[in-house]
């Protein structure tokens, strides 16, 4: 079925659809599920229908699948799409009675996470993240790389829509089809589990930037703390910035799906998001206690700079100090008056080198006595 479903996406029109899916009956079957984009050039990555838990063996066109689900009673259709573009988006958008706003929504993305309802669809965003492995944190490295999926619910059909390069659902829908009792449960148990995968990824990425945050703890507070990049500082800041944008937005929608009742999601399924929140809690106080943590950190940065100019003043001051003896008195014998105290002694030179040297030294050993040099 989703080997022909390229062509699917760039019709309006029902019976178009019909049509062209038909093309699929003499195509040999691709698996989509885990590329990123499909590589028959669509923004369809798999389409597949379920019956209690349990996966329809192809041989149908979509339309045919979705009137099939829908005068059976029973089952539902899974339709997941990457990026797709306003003409590739229209048919299905029609198929399916999706609502001008959602639809706009999911092609244009750059959405806050969110969940709407329009009559008996429900429409949910979800930011996904992922950590951007690195040799060495500097002050441009990315550490967090965000996507989207939005997710269509009806009765009978869930809609996904990826953005972004990670992300892949293909894992998801494995596991999925491993447990047919959970699946069996409807597109509920679908958004449920996009939601707890998506969590589960927050969950990660925050243990993986709490390393990058210790590296940059143990760099600062080392001895020579001072010198340290604050760059990486800010950097850190920035991504955890990212990171809880996408995170602390999604706790209402999240309360919402396990506590409000909501047509298309069973009670049952309720308790599952229940624990889905439950993660999504901890995640925004593991990032909450990071931005604080950072603010210590920079502050305590900024201290040991202040620190450090202060000792470099000290000791700028001590060696002027020293310099200022040989500088005097060298002034003074050098205005070549006539008249001036052992001018003319045959002594006069090396007693002056040698009292200038000795009050260099008592000067040097006072101020090594007191720390400043």
């Amino acid at each position: 079925m989703a080997g022909n479903l390229r062509k699917v996406t760039h019709l309006g029109k029902v019976g178009g659809l019909r049509k062209v899916a038909r093309l699929a009956r003499r195509r040999p079957r691709v698996d989509l599920s885990h590329p990123a984009r499909s590589p028959l050039g669509s923004s369809v990555v798999n389409c597949v229908t379920y019956r209690d838990g349990v996966r329809v063996p192809e041989g149908s066109d979509l339309v045919d699948a979705v009137k099939r689900v829908r005068k059976n009673g029973d089952g539902f259709v899974w339709l997941g799409l990457h990026e797709p573009t306003d003409q590739e988006f229209a048919g299905i958008a029609e198929l399916f009675d999706l609502h001008p706003l959602a639809v706009e929504d999911a092609i244009e993305a750059h959405q806050r996470p969110k969940l709407e309802r329009y009559g008996e669809t429900l429409f949910a965003v979800f930011k996904t993240v992922c950590y951007v492995e690195h040799e060495e944190l500097t002050a441009t490295s990315e550490v967090v790389n965000t996507g989207e999926i939005m997710v269509f619910v009806g009765e009978d059909f869930v809609i996904t829509v990826r953005h972004g390069m990670h992300g892949s659902l293909g894992p998801l829908r494995e596991g999925l089809e491993s447990d047919p009792q959970q699946l069996a449960k409807g597109p509920a148990a679908v958004l449920h589990a996009i939601a707890d995968h998506v969590v589960d990824d927050y969950l990660l990425v925050t243990d993986s930037v709490q390393a990058d945050i210790d590296q940059v703890e143990m760099d600062v507070f080392a001895e020579n703390g001072a010198r340290a990049d604050p760059g990486r500082i800010y950097q850190l800041k920035r991504e955890l910035l990212e990171l809880k944008r996408a995170v602390v937005p999604l706790g209402r929608p999240v309360e919402d799906l396990a506590t409000r009742p909501i047509r298309v999601v069973d009670p049952e399924i309720q308790a599952y998001f229940r624990d889905v929140l439950d993660h999504l809690m901890r995640a925004k106080e593991q990032i909450a206690a990071f931005d604080e943590l950072l603010n210590s950190i920079l502050q305590a940065h900024l201290a040991q700079v202040t620190v450090a100019q202060n000792e470099d003043m000290r000791k700028i001051t001590a060696w002027a100090a020293v310099i200022a003896v040989p500088t005097m008195v060298c002034g003074v014998y050098g205005m070549n008056f006539d008249n001036m105290p052992e001018l003319h002694w045959r002594f006069g030179y090396p007693l002056v080198i040698g009292v200038m040297s000795v009050a260099c030294l008592v000067l040097y050993r006072g101020f090594r006595r007191s720390g400043w040099l």
